[in-house]
């Protein structure tokens, strides 16, 4: 692992994860994969609709620029929600 980019901050409403701000991170850093990360403070860790569409944006144009995105975790407390593992990609 390269390390940890916190990429937006957000408001109990949501936030804006821009993709450009992502692959230039990945493109600084010759990264081949990402792992992306968000958490929900409701405790719902149930994909939003804005979720899949980010996640399925972001796999799109890593494909274009040859980087691999591995996953992408909802994140709470104690528990955790894995695109990957329930084959949304």
């Amino acid at each position: 692992m390269l390390g940890i980019v916190d990429i937006s901050v957000g408001e109990v409403q949501g936030t804006l994860a821009d993709p450009k701000i992502i692959f230039s991170v990945a493109l600084k850093t010759n990264s081949s994969k990402l792992i992306l990360a968000h958490n929900h403070p409701s405790g719902n860790l149930n994909p939003s609709d804005a979720d899949k569409r980010l996640t399925k944006k972001l796999i799109d144009g890593g494909k274009l620029l040859d980087i691999e995105v591995c996953d992408h975790l909802i994140i709470h407390e104690n528990s955790y929600f894995s695109m990957a593992d329930e084959v949304m990609f």
